[in-house]
């Protein structure tokens, strides 16, 4: 019995997922629930089970290739007893025969809107009230879009991220073609807009209609791969025959990279950075890990590090002063009651955000506790979508690699995020003498939108004193 294998949907915003690596070639045995294949969406990388126990027959998707949920990505001669049935077609996907329109016996039968009249000849362009989204003669026809996208905008099919990019960057996304499933505007698609400083289509559509554009805007390249607006900028930044040069090796992004590059270049574009640095006396805390590692190990079942003194220090922070979580909506600022924590958790293929919900409600050992868990499924790629979105601060950590500070960029759509120095002992002084101390630099990475220096500065304060008057039971 030959078994379907689709590519999943792997959260309620997720429309399509590449196939980046297969687990399996064709004529391997393979079991039930056994990883079958590695996807990489917007949100997450993810192992994808076999849905049956048999042998891998067909694989239809290669590595690299993104398409659409649904999709048969490869099929299973399934075992007699292991065999999982696959999902039928729903009753409303059988196709019907078209029915002609029916000629109306009276006027008040007629249909509103007769399809089956001839189009009339376009009126001259001086009498067109708009821009035009018919296609010049000859020229080849704009991607289709949904019936029920209208002219007006409504109905668009977009993510709120897509949107908001939109609002921001001032874009009518009814000008922008979308590639994604049925239609949908992703987010490379307004990436892609953004860099040609609007749409092709659309200046393609107002020439097309007779009104020429003021000012001429170079047209973006077409979204080859998720990562075109990264790959743009790079190349409009630095000229090509200057970045091949010597002995090189030339390596494709990742998925995942390009990901990150798009992620890292609309948070440069969109959040006015500022960046605050304070120093920490962490040597209460260093001692007090020191001496209750073991026993907290034994007691918890998981290891006791220095991350969840800071999360629980900058819940405080964010208590006392809200704006810093927070995000923005146009010209609306979002304050949240929920602390989401995301924790940037670097993998060998890159770096993923998983957060922490309602970090306020948890003690300090449900932080340790969902902090270790999180960052061994992140390595493992067992993270659902759920499970990296929705954050609203984010902590990063260079210095478990020994850098001193960083600058890092804002998670977006958050305002701020944390990021922590090295530990390290370093001469201080204390009541007018020289000492050795456990010190630490903290950044705080802001939008200056929302936050100012003050409150910036108001808030590391909160987080410091957190730390060097620690109080809380870690048990």
């Amino acid at each position: 019995m030959a078994v379907d294998v689709i590519m999943p949907q792997m959260g309620e915003s997720i429309f399509e997922g590449t196939i980046t690596k297969w687990l399996k070639k064709p004529g391997d045995k393979i079991e039930r629930d056994e990883p079958l294949f590695e996807i990489s969406t917007d949100k997450v990388d993810a192992e994808i089970p076999s849905p049956s126990a048999g042998v891998l027959k067909e694989i239809k998707v290669n590595e690299g290739q993104t398409v659409p949920i649904q999709t048969v990505v490869a099929v299973i001669e399934a075992d007699g007893a292991g065999a999982a049935t696959a999902a039928p077609a729903p009753a409303s996907a059988k196709a019907e025969t078209p029915k002609p329109t029916p000629v109306p016996a009276s006027p008040k039968d007629e249909a509103p809107a007769p399809k089956a009249a001839p189009p009339a000849p376009a009126p001259p362009a001086a009498q067109r009230p708009g821009p035009s989204l018919v296609p010049a003669a000859g020229s080849p026809a704009p991607p289709q879009r949904p019936a029920s996208i209208a002219a007006s905008g409504e109905k668009i099919r977009s993510s709120p991220l897509v949107r908001r990019i939109a609002r921001e960057q001032n874009i009518d996304l009814a000008q922008v073609p979308g590639t994604g499933a049925g239609g949908r505007i992703s987010k490379r698609d307004i990436l892609a807009a953004v860099e040609g400083g609007g749409t092709a289509s659309g200046t393609a559509a107002r020439t097309a209609a007779g009104a020429a554009p003021a000012m001429p805007r170079p047209s973006a390249p077409p979204p080859a791969s998720g990562g075109a607006a990264a790959s743009a900028v790079l190349e409009n930044a630095v000229p090509r025959e200057r970045m091949y040069f010597g002995h090189y090796e030339v390596q494709p992004m990742s998925v995942m990279r390009q990901r990150i590059a798009e992620h890292m270049v609309l948070s440069k574009r969109v959040s006015p950075h500022v960046y605050s640095v304070d120093e920490v006396n962490v040597s209460a805390i260093a001692a007090l890990r020191a001496k209750m590692k073991d026993q907290f190990e034994q007691a918890a079942g998981t290891k006791l590090t220095f991350m969840p003194f800071f999360v629980r220090a900058a819940v405080e922070g964010l208590r006392t002063f809200p704006t810093v979580n927070a995000s923005v909506d146009g010209t609306n600022i979002i304050l949240h009651k929920e602390c989401n924590i995301g924790i940037a958790v670097a993998l060998d293929w890159g770096l993923i955000v998983p957060v922490i919900k309602g970090a306020e409600e948890k003690n300090f050992l449900g932080i340790a506790r969902s902090i270790n868990d999180l960052a061994e499924r992140a390595r493992a790629k067992k993270l659902k979508p759920e499970e990296v979105a929705e954050s609203t601060f984010s902590i990063t950590n260079p210095g478990v690699f020994g850098g001193l500070f960083g600058l890092p960029v804002i998670n977006q759509p958050n305002v701020a995020i944390l990021g922590l120095g090295t530990i390290e002992k370093r001469p201080v002084v204390i009541d007018d003498a020289i000492a050795i101390r456990s010190m630490v630099y903290l950044t705080l990475s802001y939008d200056h939108r929302v936050v100012d220096g003050a409150v910036a500065h108001q808030f590391m304060g909160k987080v410091k004193h957190t730390l060097e008057n620690w109080t809380e039971s870690i048990l």
